[in-house]
């Protein structure tokens, strides 16, 4: 009769022993949430054609940080501090320039949930950079 039911116990044991570790670990992150709890640093070129409209343009794409009348990162993140030879000024003071900044990000909306921190860099780091050259033709 005991080995009857060892076999039985083992199965509930395992199911119990399993559910608990579920429980202690919680389970694992999903793609949309890891992605917004995490900052993480993104360069490219800082694009702000006109009022209101906001993007960088990295290596893994587009990603929106204000859009007039729609969209915008809700913070006050600190403009990186340009200087006149980092910024190519294609609307009166509008224009775009190089630049590195702390965020994070949704990437299945490619929209900027937050902005820690964002420096500019020379222009030359993006022009050399292979990776954003396909964003040129965006910029102008």
């Amino acid at each position: 009769m005991t080995e009857k039911l060892v076999k039985p116990r083992l199965i509930v044991f395992s199911y119990l022993l399993l559910a608990t570790v579920i429980s202690i670990s919680g389970h694992p992150k999903l793609p949309v949430e890891s992605a917004r709890s995490q900052f993480e640093t993104r360069c490219g070129w800082l694009s702000n054609p006109t009022p209101a409209n906001i993007w960088l343009y990295d290596r893994d794409g587009e990603w929106t940080i204000g859009v007039q009348g729609g969209y915008q990162v809700e913070a006050d993140w600190g403009w990186p501090k340009f200087k006149a030879r980092q910024w190519v000024r294609t609307n009166a003071n509008y224009g775009y320039g190089c630049a590195c900044l702390q965020l994070r990000v949704n990437r299945e909306t490619h929209e900027v949930l937050e902005i820690k921190s964002a420096r500019a860099r020379p222009l030359a780091a993006c022009r050399q950079d292979r990776s954003l050259k396909k964003w040129k033709d965006r910029l102008e």
